[in-house]
C-alpha cells in the first residue's frame, strides 16, 4: 500500500495530485490522479471514479476534463486511474493497433496468454485502487460514484451493474454499451477472455441488464456527431434494453457533439452535480 507522490498542485482551493504505486494485481507500477477539494480536518468526502477511454492515461481527463471547479463546489474527491498496465515486458497488440493492449485494458481480468499475468484491470478498479484510496485519502467509501468515457463508459456501467451495492451513482460519456456486438469489444473480449462469448456477458452492459442486473438510475450523454456512434457505441441498444427491463435511465443525445474532450468537458460539471445529488 506504499504510495509515491509524483506531483501536487493547488487548484480551486484543493489539491490535484498524481501518484504511483506497485500494483499486486497488474504486477506493474500504476499511476493515477486524485483531486481532493478543500475540507475540514477529519472530514471525509464522497468519491467519484472516472474511467478513461482507449489510448488514454490519467492525464487526459486531468488536463482536459474540467472537473475541478465542480468537484470543489460539491466537495467530491475525483479519482482517475490509467486504462491498462504499462511497462517493460507488458504484452501489447501484436499488430500495434490502438484498440487492444497498452491503453486498452477494457476493465476486464484477462484469462488468455500472454495477457492474463498483467491485464487485471477489473480487479484493480474494483478492489485494489479503492483500498488504496481509502487508506491514503479522506474518502468516505460508503459514498462512491463512477463515470467514464467510451471504453471507460463501458467500464463504469459494467462495474456498477456488477456491484450495485457499492455505487450510489453511475454515469457515462459516449460509452461502448454492448461490446459483445461491436468490433472494438469483440476484439478486446475475445483477445483477453477467449472465444467463448458466454464469458463476455459480465462485461457487457446491455447483456447485464438483459440478465437482470439493475441500478437505481443512470445518466448517459452521447454526441450525435460522434464518428464512432453507429459502428462501435450503438447507444440505441442501451436505450432499448433499459426500456424493456424498466431500468431507470436518462440517455441524452447531444446535437453536434463528437467523441472528444470538447464534448466531455462541456457536460462534466453537470455530471459531477448529478453524482453529488446522489452522494450527499
Amino acid at each position: 500500500m506504499t504510495l509515491e507522490t509524483l506531483s501536487t498542485n493547488k487548484a480551486y482551493g484543493g489539491v490535484q495530485g498524481v501518484y504511483r504505486h506497485d500494483s499486486a494485481e497488474t504486477k506493474t507500477a500504476m499511476t493515477f490522479a486524485v483531486f481532493v477539494p478543500d475540507h475540514e480536518p477529519g472530514e471525509t468526502l464522497p468519491v467519484l471514479f472516472y474511467l478513461s477511454g482507449l489510448t488514454c492515461t490519467h492525464a487526459n481527463v486531468m488536463e482536459k476534463g474540467e472537473y475541478r471547479a465542480a468537484c470543489a463546489a460539491e466537495k467530491i474527491i475525483f479519482v482517475a486511474p490509467d486504462t491498462s498496465p504499462r511497462g517493460e515486458g507488458v504484452p501489447d497488440d501484436p499488430e500495434g493497433k490502438y484498440d487492444f493492449g497498452l491503453g486498452a485494458g477494457f476493465y476486464v481480468d484477462a484469462t488468455q496468454a500472454p495477457f492474463a499475468a498483467n491485464y487485471r484491470m477489473r480487479s484493480y478498479i474494483e478492489q485494489e485502487l479503492p483500498a488504496l484510496i481509502a487508506a491514503h485519502f479522506p474518502a468516505d467509501m460508503a459514498r462512491q460514484g463512477i463515470t467514464g468515457h467510451s471504453m471507460g463508459g463501458h467500464g463504469a456501467l459494467t462495474i456498477a451493474l456488477r456491484n450495485p451495492d457499492r455505487f450510489r451513482s453511475v454515469s457515462a460519456f459516449a460509452p461502448i454499451v454492448a461490446p459483445s456486438q461491436v468490433p472494438w469489444g469483440q476484439k478486446a473480449l475475445g483477445g483477453y477472455l477467449g472465444d467463448d462469448a458466454s464469458a463476455w456477458a459480465q462485461h457487457d452492459a446491455v447483456a447485464l441488464i438483459e440478465g437482470g442486473a439493475r441500478l437505481p438510475d443512470l445518466l448517459v450523454d452521447q454526441g450525435d456527431a460522434d464518428n464512432f456512434l453507429e459502428q462501435e457505441l450503438k447507444t440505441h441498444l442501451l436505450e432499448e434494453a433499459c426500456a424493456k427491463a424498466g431500468q431507470p435511465a436518462t440517455i441524452r443525445m447531444q446535437p453536434g457533439y463528437d467523441h472528444s474532450y470538447y464534448f466531455i468537458s462541456t457536460f462534466m460539471a453537470e455530471h459531477v452535480r448529478w453524482h453529488a445529488a446522489r452522494l450527499k
